[in-house]
């Protein structure tokens, strides 16, 4: 038969080992004091992760524990951001509290980008429409597509995701498109989808797609400014191409 008392002082022991290694930790592995003292700028980004999700394992410490996580993700945010929660979980340690914290960690880095696009930003420059949809294509394998909603002035009213496609297509309806230009007031807008493959080349079917979209923007009033094709790195304007 086990001795209550003993069990219980083991737990007592164990209790106290723990507490001791807290306490001797070195600032490394103790982002949150370091993140009081010297400002978040003064950590990793480990560092910052673990002060994210709380807490390490019985073998880990939480910075140790991103630190693995990240070298997977080869040191690179946007790979980390790729990850879902699934993913996440697949570590020990990282159960599904953590994971959502991870990717809500993320997505709002997404949007702080997001924000570099005031109320006051015109959308007259290919570039410009790559800065405020960069955020949006990083993390994506698959291809995408959105429109953007202007007023007379050239700006943005809303951005609306129209379709979500496999790895090497997405299909778009022009009245889908036509349908949310006039339920936001909008004169005109910009047809943009993204390549995953990296090649900003268009297509016969993004050809096609263009002029579809185009007649049914002219036949509405409401006119296509731009086709813009993104990859995570470059863009193709149709406008600036001469092709619209």
């Amino acid at each position: 038969m086990t001795d209550d008392r003993t069990d219980n002082g083991n737990m007592v022991m164990e209790a106290r080992r723990r507490h001791i290694k807290i306490k001797d930790m070195s600032a490394e592995d103790r982002p949150r004091e370091k993140l009081l003292e010297k400002g978040a700028a003064a950590l990793t980004v480990s560092e910052l992760l673990a002060v994210i999700i709380g807490g390490g394992t019985a073998t880990q410490t939480a910075v140790e524990l991103m630190r693995n996580i990240m070298s997977d993700c080869e040191d690179s945010l946007v790979n980390l951001s790729r990850m879902t929660i699934g993913d996440l979980m697949q570590y020990k340690g990282i159960g599904e509290a953590r994971a959502l914290s991870i990717v809500a960690a993320a997505e709002i880095g997404r949007r702080r980008l997001d924000e570099r696009v005031s109320d006051k930003q015109t959308f007259t420059s290919s570039k410009v429409i790559y800065d405020y949809m960069q955020s949006k294509i990083q993390d994506l394998d698959h291809e995408q597509s959105w429109a953007l909603l202007l007023n007379n002035s050239m700006r943005l009213i809303r951005c609306v995701n129209l379709s979500r496609g496999g790895i090497s297509e997405t299909a778009v309806d022009a009245r889908q498109i036509m349908k949310h230009a006039l339920l936001a007031g909008a004169t005109c807008f910009i047809l943009v989808h993204n390549h995953p493959s990296g090649s900003v080349r268009p297509s016969n079917i993004d050809n096609e797609l263009t002029q579809r979209v185009k007649r049914a923007g002219d036949t509405m009033n409401i006119r296509m400014v731009d086709h813009v094709i993104l990859t995570d790195g470059d863009y193709y304007s149709y406008a600036e191409n001469g092709k619209i």
